[in-house]
């Protein structure tokens, strides 16, 4: 059942049963990436499988109550849109830096940063939500095609196997397990009803990871072992340490993080058509912040919106908040019920690729749909989208691109999102505010445009009238005297004659 209309897609509410499906959707979209980063820093820090177990645990408990804070909201704090909230991959990179050599200690020191360079992300927040003038759909568009392009090499991993030391990763059978997931997806959403192909993500990845089990690829024997329930401890792992070097590094990544989030808040407004304000804006970077703060205390990391949740609400077009707040539900308890985690851990990662192909795909052509909208004539746009798109790609195609930069620049510059969001809206400022300087003819990508003429271009133009040499000529073949439009018009001998205006 549904609740009546309201002014704001995203206040639907679709009842429980809706809720809890599509919501568990939105939880399977996002696992991988979730456990990934506390495995990846729990490994690095050389942590023991126990307290691997542990970070994973609290990274869910910490998304799923951020998740809930940013659908649900309070006061000054939540977007109240359907963003599902985890911890950031901008930060990896830095922690492990952080920990270099020290164990659990440079663990600590990772979690004083956490907290400190958030509540300074908290108190720029005003600065950040004042920005939405400069994000027009030429902006957001080349953010939201980026933002499914950068994720395309996940989903590629995912369809290999996910783990590159693996023997069979990349095997035909991986890779077959995929095509068959997509396969699922598309005719679930072709054949199926509405309901069905709603829940075409959800139900290929139960069919797929069925085909798994029935050829010996999916293990789900040791999802039983280990305690069922662990309550979440504060501060598992010791007192946080606060270094000014660690705290002035994890700031990028905050910074870093502030950006991508905007792109991720604007990105599914436009996604589900809905009005997404500075207000709005700054109650969203607010709740992810205080989340970042906040989550240090249970032994996770920094927490932002997941952009492959993003394609699931374009795929799906369930526009409600309350079904990704019923995910931040299952995400709470997940952190709280281990033995489900395992569970969930246990799908085939091959098969999460091929689902996500159809989800990041969607990101993707949600952005260029929303390019298709802006006015390329005679203007720069077209050159801001290449460049824009193209500095995006360069860390996707070439991870090492910035290796020898310095490291707050690589620190900013190796996320793909955040690349082509901070140069879209440099050049967008540059040719598109800063007008000062622009010619009206500015390259030659203005004239490789689309040719068009206005009607008052073609207005005094009678029938059989024709250009030849430069010259225009009426039906009978004699020529029509043309002039320019400040030129007086007793200068212009009778019978006829053309006023020219601007006509590129």
């Amino acid at each position: 059942m549904t609740s009546p209309a309201s002014s704001r897609p995203e206040d639907e509410n679709l009842g429980i049963g809706a809720n809890l499906a599509y919501g568990l959707q939105h939880v399977l979209t996002m696992y991988g990436g979730m456990i990934a980063v506390p495995l990846i820093i729990g490994q690095a820090a050389g942590l023991s499988a126990a307290q691997v177990g542990l970070l994973i645990a609290a990274s869910l408990f910490a998304g799923g109550l951020a998740t809930l804070l940013q659908t649900l909201g309070v006061p000054f704090f939540g977007c109240r849109l359907p963003l599902v909230q985890g911890v950031s991959f901008a930060s990896v990179a830095t922690m492990v830096a952080i920990i270099g050599n020290d164990g659990t200690a440079g663990l600590s020191v990772v979690y004083g940063a956490v907290i400190v360079s958030s509540l300074i992300g908290l108190l720029i927040t005003p600065l950040f939500s004042r920005i939405i003038k400069f994000f027009p759909p030429l902006v957001t568009g080349i953010v939201i095609t980026t933002i499914g392009l950068t994720l395309m090499p996940v989903t590629a991993r995912w369809a290999m196997g996910g783990n590159s030391q693996a023997a069979d990763f990349g095997s035909t059978a991986n890779i077959s397990l995929a095509a068959f997931t997509l396969a699922c997806v598309l005719l679930l959403s072709k054949l199926g009803s509405a309901s069905i192909s709603r829940l075409s993500i959800l139900l290929a990845i139960v069919m797929g990871t069925l085909a798994a089990m029935a050829f010996g690829m999916a293990d789900f024997s040791r999802a039983l072992a280990g305690p069922w329930v662990a309550m979440p401890e504060i501060l598992p792992l010791g007192a946080p340490q606060f270094q000014v070097a660690a705290i002035l590094s994890m700031l990028i990544v905050i910074i870093v993080t502030m950006v991508e989030t905007s792109a991720d808040i604007l990105a599914v407004g436009d996604i589900i058509g809905t009005r997404v304000d500075s207000k709005r804006l700054g109650n969203g970077l607010r709740a992810d912040m205080i989340s970042s703060a906040l989550a240090p205390l249970f032994g996770s990391f920094t927490q932002s919106a997941f952009a492959q949740n993003v394609g699931l609400v374009a795929v799906t077009g369930v526009k409600s908040r309350y079904v990704v707040a019923f995910a931040g539900l299952i995400l709470v308890v997940l952190g709280l019920l281990p033995v489900m985690g395992r569970l969930v851990a246990a799908v085939p990662t091959a098969v999460l690729g091929g689902a996500g192909l159809v989800l990041f795909g969607t990101v993707a052509a949600s952005g260029i749909r929303t390019l298709a909208q802006v006015d390329y004539r005679n203007n720069m746009n077209l050159i801001i989208v290449a460049t824009s798109i193209g500095f995006g790609m360069i860390p996707i195609a070439a991870p090492n691109f910035y290796h020898h930069f310095p490291a707050w620049f690589e620190t900013i510059f190796h996320s793909g999102i955040s690349s082509s969001a901070i140069m879209a809206i440099l050049l967008n400022l540059l040719f598109n505010h800063l007008r000062a300087g622009n010619s009206d003819q500015q390259s030659v990508f203005v004239a490789a445009s689309e040719r068009t003429l206005r009607y008052r271009d073609i207005a005094g133009l009678n029938d059989g009238d024709f250009f030849r040499d430069g010259k225009l000529f009426d039906c009978d073949g004699k020529e029509v005297p043309i002039v320019e439009a400040d030129e007086e018009s007793a200068d212009v001998p009778p019978p006829r004659k053309k006023r020219v205006e601007s006509m590129h």
